[in-house]
């Protein structure tokens, strides 16, 4: 039974940092491409980061590049989103999603599992 279980959001100012973590169980997060996207209050969920499971290359949406990196750390059998220079439009519901499939990493549709979620609220 695969588990995905994020972690590490809360509430912190403008311009301020967060690491997301997301433990995986069932699966090995070397072995399947990972995602995170966000979802705001009134809106579809979005998507954020992908890591492939072969090089480490990653995706990233325009609207985070350059701010948020997403790792993993094999040992752990976790994967992270580093959040930097947080904007108060950063604010949503952050999930953690694991593939079997080769795809889009950018649509939700392509996601076999997915975890509960963890809260990021940005604030001015």
């Amino acid at each position: 039974q695969v588990q995905l279980v994020e972690s590490g959001g809360g509430l912190v100012q403008a311009g301020g940092s967060l690491r997301l973590s997301c433990a995986a169980s069932g699966l090995t997060v070397s072995s399947y491409p990972m995602g995170w996207f966000r979802q705001a209050p009134g809106k579809e969920r979005e998507f954020v980061a992908a890591i492939r499971w072969s090089g480490g290359i990653t995706y990233y949406a325009e609207s985070v590049k350059g701010r948020f990196t997403i790792s993993r750390d094999n040992a752990k059998n976790t994967v992270y989103l580093h959040m930097n220079s947080l904007k108060t439009e950063d604010t949503a519901d952050y999930y953690c999603a694991a593939t079997l499939k080769i795809g889009n990493y950018a649509s939700t549709s392509v996601y076999d599992y997915w975890g509960q979620g963890t809260q990021v609220t940005v604030s001015s």
